[in-house]
């Protein structure tokens, strides 16, 4: 096997390729260039990504990169998916709740003065074409498309990588395998415990598609006395008030993981587990305050023996 580790997206991305060690290493040291490129295009934390060139006034024809009108397409499929519960139009809310800068740069400050009464756009009013490389943003919007991103780069660095052989791709956590490893057997995921550091809660066994684990244990903040993370609820426009510490998520695509996961945490643990169960391709794990852990019915299945 041969393993790539570098930073990017605000997070540590590992690469493994299980294949031949030559041609292997050729192709994952063309993968720091790469994700750069799209972060530059999709960050909302960078001053001159694509995202932040855009203008705020409503425009149904934005020209955009084939990257940007990739990731909203993804974005638009997952609200479709989550009935608007995971959306890219969140933006405001979470620099209302005090989500100004990046978390990962280790210079997180909160904005200290809260804002109440944010409405969430619409999602049904985006627009994304790539075969055109045109989108449309309703009106007053800002793009966050980090809901979705990390999802999107395992999966599309999974299928490159995997025509060279089984390929694994841990975007922060977001993670996508081609297919089995060489020899047939799955790859091993650890899920990790919210409440210790640096310890696991059980291992996965994935042969195909991707796990994505969706948390409010990490980017968490006190506003004004009140504790605020980064799960924005667009029901509300506020950090969701559920009782989910975390969720992991087992699906055909990281993207996919990542959408269920936030969505069943969004939604608490009775209503989240009704909601998982209601998708057969979807199994998950809920990690509740009270540290109870809640599997859905195929969850089991996924556990590594």
């Amino acid at each position: 096997m041969t393993k790539i580790v570098f930073e990017a997206m605000g997070s540590r991305i590992t690469a493994v390729l299980d294949g031949d060690e030559t041609l292997n290493a050729a192709e994952l040291d063309k993968l720091p260039q790469l994700f750069e490129d799209w972060e530059s295009a999709l960050s909302r934390f960078r001053a001159d990504s694509e995202i932040n060139r855009l203008p705020s006034s409503s425009e149904e024809n934005l020209r955009a990169s084939p990257t940007l009108c990739a990731v909203l397409a993804e974005s638009i499929r997952a609200a479709e998916y989550t009935d608007g519960l995971v959306t890219p139009l969140v933006r405001e809310a979470l620099q209302a709740a005090g989500y100004e800068g990046s978390f990962d740069d280790g210079n997180f400050s909160p904005a200290m003065e809260p804002r109440v009464g944010i409405r969430i756009p619409d999602w049904r009013n985006l627009r994304s074409d790539p075969a055109l490389g045109r989108i449309g943003v309703p009106e007053e919007s800002r793009l966050d498309l980090g809901g979705i991103t990390k999802g999107w780069a395992a999966d599309r660095t999974a299928a490159r990588l995997g025509r060279f052989g089984s390929a694994l791709i841990d975007a922060g956590g977001d993670i996508s395998v081609s297919g089995p490893r060489a020899d047939g057997s799955p790859w091993p995921i650890g899920v990790g415990n919210p409440f210790a550091e640096n310890s696991l809660l059980l291992t996965l066994a994935l042969s195909a598609g991707g796990v994505a684990t969706s948390g409010r244990d990490y980017r968490k903040w006190i506003q004004s006395g009140r504790m605020r993370h980064h799960i924005i609820d667009p029901r509300t426009g506020e950090s969701a008030e559920t009782d989910v510490l975390a969720a992991t998520v087992i699906a055909p695509s990281a993207s996919l993981a990542e959408a269920g996961a936030k969505a069943a945490l969004i939604l608490g643990s009775r209503d989240g587990t009704a909601w998982i169960e209601g998708h057969p391709e979807l199994a998950a794990m809920l990690v509740l305050d009270d540290r109870r852990m809640v599997y859905s019915r195929r969850f089991s299945d996924c556990i590594w023996n």
